[in-house]
């Protein structure tokens, strides 16, 4: 899909990879609507870009996704690209996962980026184009001890992603998942539990910026391929 002049709906779009992708977008032309809980960043963003809305957000409340999607339509009146990049960590080991926790992240993990393709789906078949981008995680490529949780929302995700573009073939409409490695964002400090586990884990790790992961989140927007990895060779990825 071309990504100039399309609208843009990214989620956890306050920092990190949410907000490198917004800059990628806004400078290839697009418009964007940015979605997360933190409304100063957001505003802050959407002043800097430019032909960009901030609408506050948590994608785990079903009647803030509809005000999402209702906003983006009565401000650009399309939807084109939807970016899924909302999400939480959790570290900690099998026996000791809360359920509180484990729902939590499943929450936002997975059922909130169900929601907001459910959102989005409409309009996209109405338009017979579009294209949907779900944020996943390098850890799937590993059977790390204590990322269990994390990892099977986001195996889930993968796995929902896949089914839904077979679903959608034909119609115009393409889902791809992207895969990031560890990245230099505000993620360790969000995580639900097991932060310093998570922190020791990945120490002296070289971490991506969020503006390569931007990129190559750009970059799968226009193939609209099935799926994009960062990860590298030495650790099962195509990098």
């Amino acid at each position: 899909m071309d990504i100039k002049d399309s609208v843009v709906v990214i989620t956890g779009a306050s920092s990190g990879i949410g907000a490198a992708t917004a800059r990628a977008a806004a400078r290839s032309g697009a418009r964007v609507v940015l979605a997360a809980r933190r409304e100063d960043r957001i505003k802050k963003l959407a002043a800097e870009l430019g032909r960009s809305i901030a609408v506050r957000c948590d994608v785990t409340r079903q009647e803030h996704v509809d005000s999402l999607v209702q906003t983006a339509l009565a401000e650009f009146g399309r939807i084109d690209i939807l970016v899924n990049n909302a999400g939480q960590g959790l570290q900690a080991r099998t026996e000791q996962i809360t359920l509180n926790d484990f729902r939590s992240v499943l929450e936002l993990n997975l059922i909130a980026p169900l929601a907001m393709m459910q959102a989005v789906l409409p309009t996209m078949r109405r338009q017979e184009a579009g294209s949907i981008v779900n944020i996943s995680s390098g850890t799937t490529f590993a059977d790390v001890p204590g990322t269990g949780g994390y990892v099977a929302s986001k195996i889930a995700l993968e796995r929902l992603s896949a089914i839904a573009r077979n679903e959608l073939d034909g119609t115009g409409i393409t889902v791809s998942t992207m895969i990031p490695f560890a990245t230099s964002t505000e993620f360790l400090t969000s995580i639900r539990a097991g932060r310093a586990d998570a922190e020791a884990m990945t120490a002296g790790a070289n971490f991506d910026t969020p503006e390569q992961v931007a990129d190559a989140i750009l970059q799968l927007i226009e193939s609209g391929e099935p799926h994009k990895d960062l990860v590298p060779a030495a650790y099962g990825g195509t990098r």
